[in-house]
């Protein structure tokens, strides 16, 4: 038990400056929805940053995953960092060279033919992302969470900071003053194309912050780790590549495919996009959890009770999700004020499915550890692949009929798949403990909730009582996980009183 504490700790240290930083960043979400209401813009951004993971996930090869791994190997210690970083700014050379290099039919391939500008300045975006990606995972290594955190929020602030600039200073500024020296910088019709470069300012400031780390770096390969390194995240990264089509990729082929065409498909990817953006408590908690769990697994990993306290694990994530997804589903009249153009609430039945969606993405990732830790990280591909296939496939045969509807259910059947395919493969060759019956329960518990919360919604439209329900929904069911759990929690004040 006194390892979940750690873990609990770990997630609380770099969890809460990713939570941080990303809740920051997700607050531009209401302001860039009211500048760019009306317009496609919002649906712009979208298609770009639907583009970028893919680009980063090839440059970064799973090296992060990597570095936890082989810092495991004493043999291999020494050589880890400089023979990731050396690799990594190879391959970042090379891909964001070419994704200059072919900006063109890659704008036009994602439906901003008018733009290529766009997908050059998101090269340079996850080309100093990259570069930062391993120096960040050496903090989390070595435990230096204060200097983790203050890179993360300050390269969020200059990314608001500066979009702020652009959209709101410039043109007020040019509205007063015609011929101000602002229009050197500042041009009407650029739009999304300022949120982008606002992106590129805050990742080159967060290379410059971790300069030690990248001066630390000596450029040189231990061929043999490399090789290594390289059969072990290769199925990763094809895991990856493929999560991204489950994860963003959906919104360029809502773009294709709409029944709608031109702006108004774009607009529905706009609507799409700022409504995922409401599942935003699981995501982050779900990053927030990656960002702990990641090294906490591995040396977890050498102890005689890890199969239990991943089980245990579990359970207190499957708890914690099961209270957000409430939280947030019960409270949606509330969560919809975050998106500023109300022609995009159209788009808030895809919430709650898109919520449990999410809720399967962060299980899977908690049942992914058997082939992290066995070595069979090609099962990890293999599942994603699936899982991608199910994206693709559902979304080109509904996304003409259903439009943004159809990437809500191929994102919750995908994800709901990986989770099982993970879990009954993952029995068989890492077997843990899970307590699947109970945590099934769990979830099973706070959809009904949901369900009959929206039908007394729909028979008494009153809003005070909509909120007296869910808190009532809310407070009970909490109530109900204590009572069931009620062991476990009085465990764990038992180790803060009596620390091991």
């Amino acid at each position: 038990m006194s390892s979940i504490k750690k873990l609990a700790s770990q997630t609380v240290w770099y969890g809460a400056s990713t939570i941080l930083a990303r809740f920051l960043y997700y607050m531009l979400t209401p302001y860039l929805t009211l500048k760019f209401r009306g317009t496609v813009e919002y649906g712009k951004m979208s298609l770009v940053f639907a583009i970028i993971p893919f680009l980063y996930t090839l440059i970064l090869f799973a090296f992060e995953t990597a570095y936890f791994r082989f810092m495991q190997r004493k043999e291999y210690a020494a050589d880890v960092y400089n023979t990731l970083c050396t690799s990594l700014l190879m391959s970042t050379l090379v891909i964001t060279g070419l994704t200059i290099l072919f900006n063109v039919p890659i704008a036009h391939f994602i439906g901003l033919g008018r733009h290529p500008e766009y997908i050059s300045l998101s090269a340079f975006i996850i080309g100093f992302d990259a570069l930062s990606a391993l120096p960040f995972a050496k903090l989390r290594y070595e435990n230096r969470p204060v200097k983790f955190a203050a890179i993360r929020v300050t390269g969020i602030l200059i990314n608001i900071a500066t979009v702020y600039f652009f959209l709101s200073v410039c043109p007020d500024v040019i509205k007063k003053n015609p011929n101000s020296v602002l229009r050197l910088v500042y041009s009407p019709g650029f739009g999304a194309g300022y949120v982008l470069i606002a992106n590129v300012a805050a990742s080159f400031f967060q290379c410059i912050a971790l300069w030690k780390e990248l001066g630390a770096i000596h450029f040189r390969i231990n061929k043999t780790l490399w090789k290594e390194v390289m059969i072990y995240a290769l199925p990763l990264t094809i895991a990856g590549f493929a999560g991204m089509i489950n994860e963003t990729f959906d919104r360029v082929m809502l773009e294709k495919w709409s029944p709608l065409k031109g702006d108004a498909a774009t607009f529905e990817v706009g609507v799409y996009s700022a409504c995922y953006k409401l599942s935003i408590l699981i995501t982050l908690f779900v990053q927030a959890f990656r960002m702990g769990a990641e090294p906490f697994f591995f040396k977890q990993s050498t102890e005689d009770n890890a199969a239990k306290v991943y089980a245990r694990v579990m359970k207190f994530f499957v708890i914690t999700i099961c209270l957000m997804f409430l939280l947030v589903s019960l409270y949606l009249d509330v969560w919809k004020i975050f998106i500023r153009d109300e022609k995009m609430w159209t788009g808030l039945k895809v919430v709650p499915i898109l919520l449990f969606a999410n809720m399967f993405l962060g299980i899977y990732y908690n049942l992914s550890i058997w082939y992290r830790l066995s070595k069979k990280t090609t099962a990890g591909a293999y599942i994603t692949l699936i899982g991608a296939g199910i994206t693709i496939v559902v979304n080109y045969l509904f996304i003409p009929y259903f439009s943004y509807m159809a990437c809500a259910w191929a994102t919750f059947l995908c994800y709901g798949t990986m989770m099982v395919i993970s879990y009954i493969w993952g029995q068989k060759a890492y077997p843990v403990p899970y307590a699947w019956k109970k945590l099934m329960a769990y979830m099973v518990i706070v959809a009904v909730l949901y369900g009959i919360h929206q039908a007394l919604n729909g028979v008494w439209h009153s809003r005070a009582l909509n909120y007296t329900i869910a808190t009532m929904f809310l407070i009970l069911f909490a109530l109900f996980i204590y009572r069931i759990e009620k062991k476990e929690f009085v465990n764990i004040l038992k180790i803060r009183k009596n620390p091991i």
